[in-house]
């Protein structure tokens, strides 16, 4: 008799809360996308920026791009990380619980959007490593051609420090700024193209105009390398945006249909206006396109419907093409690779637009309780209004240091023989 009263027992026992366990699926599907998202700075966005400078400048853009996401990377684990999910309750700045990767194990855990759904703390913080790498290797399309080296390095790391880290605590942080506010940013409207694209803007102006800017011929030496570099940043932006999701789930699948459709519909697009405006679609119009239209559909994602995506996409590419032709022009800044024109537009204008196909009578997933599309809208543009402001002040005093310490500029001769044998000692092409 006394084995069914101890098992009468231990079902009368209350469970005792089992603790998560991260599923194979969500870490397989987790470890893909942080691949991805490496495989869009190395080598994609190399060879995107390589593509579109002239031939004499092709490695010192492959080195900017290779060098910061490696510094990125050690930055990240001794204190990005913690600087950004530390786990401070402060609105702006997440601690230094996870200096040096405090805490984090091969058994820790990282929560997800569902409830005691959890994937490994270290997949985690890769994931987010790759976006920290790639975000600062955005800016330097905008001074390409005359950064200096080390001015290029160090300013990405200190721009890190007190913009990118901040932002992406404000923004994805469950004690951040913007999150509490309600903000929707899916994978990095505000956190990525956003300050990407106002910090470009700002060092195109205090690095200068490229010698001869206006004057000479500086059309891009390979459109076939530009071509392949955006094609890789399409490939590895799936990455970027449904494994923003944190699960192998339907809000994935969501952000990977979007991703397609949003982007098809601005290389059409951007096509359409320079058949309209020029007569002649050109494949550098079909390639800021596809970027436009990653761009826009980024925070947006995982919460638009495909037919919302469509029409971001459509939308997002004129307003690009308008920046990068007409004001470019206008108030006469050099951003060599339009960083400003695509990422700080095309963030601008998907984080607002965000907040309208969010609607679920838009095809979207729908507002929180109480919230209206009037309520979110205001809360899009007061995070795209924070995120400018922020990135913009601090920017311009960063700048303003690391001339002070190293200089932003190479030298006039150093510039006119090129980056690659003045700063690097080598060159991307030999004649036979």
């Amino acid at each position: 008799m006394l084995a069914p009263v101890v098992a009468f027992a231990q079902e009368a026992a209350p469970a005792a809360a089992a603790t998560p366990v991260p599923d194979k699926a969500d870490t397989a599907f987790m470890f893909l996308s942080t691949l991805l998202v490496l495989f869009m700075l190395i080598p994609g966005l190399a060879l995107f920026y390589g593509g579109l400078v002239r031939a004499k400048n092709m490695l010192s853009v492959l080195m900017q791009c290779t060098v910061i996401g490696a510094a990125m990377m050690i930055v990240w684990v001794v204190y990005g990380y913690s600087f950004a999910f530390g786990g401070s309750t402060s609105a702006y700045f997440g601690g230094f619980a996870k200096l040096f990767l405090a805490g984090v194990t091969v058994d820790s855990t990282a929560a997800t959007f569902t409830d005691g759904v959890v994937i490994p703390e270290y997949l985690f913080m890769l994931f987010q490593m790759t976006f920290a790498a790639i975000t600062p290797a955005l800016i330097v399309g905008a001074f390409a051609e005359r950064i200096k080296f080390s001015a290029a390095i160090l300013f990405s790391i200190l721009w890190a420090t007190f913009v990118y880290f901040p932002i992406a605590h404000m923004v994805w942080d469950a004690n951040g700024l913007l999150f509490g506010m309600g903000a929707l940013d899916f994978a990095g409207g505000t956190v990525v193209h956003i300050n990407a694209g106002v910090a470009g803007l700002v060092g195109a102006f205090m690095v200068g105009k490229r010698i001869g800017y206006g004057r000479d011929m500086m059309a891009p030496h390979s459109m076939t390398l530009t071509l392949v570099g955006a094609a890789m940043l399409w490939f590895g932006w799936f990455g970027f945006n449904a494994g923003s999701n944190l699960e192998a789930s339907g809000g994935a699948v969501l952000a990977t249909v979007n991703t397609f459709l949003a982007t098809a519909a601005a290389v059409l697009s951007w096509s359409l206006v320079e058949t309209l405006t020029r007569g002649k679609a050109s494949m550098l119009g079909a390639a800021s396109g596809m970027i436009a239209g990653l761009v826009a559909v980024t925070p947006a994602a995982g919460i638009a419907g495909p037919m919302g995506a469509i029409i971001m996409g459509l939308i997002v590419s004129p307003l690009c093409y308008f920046f990068v032709s007409v004001i470019k022009n206008k108030f006469h800044y050099d951003d060599t690779a339009d960083v400003f024109g695509v990422h700080g537009v095309g963030g601008f204008f998907g984080a607002i637009a965000t907040g309208i196909f969010a609607s679920s009578s838009l095809g979207g997933i729908g507002y929180a309780d109480g919230v209206t599309m009037a309520g979110q809208l205001m809360t899009q543009l007061t995070a795209v209004a924070i995120t400018i402001v922020w990135c913009g002040v601090v920017s311009v005093i960063l700048y303003k240091v690391v001339d002070a310490l190293v200089g932003l500029r190479v030298s006039v001769e150093a510039e006119r023989e090129g980056l690659d044998l003045s700063s690097h000692g080598e060159a991307a092409y030999h004649a036979s």
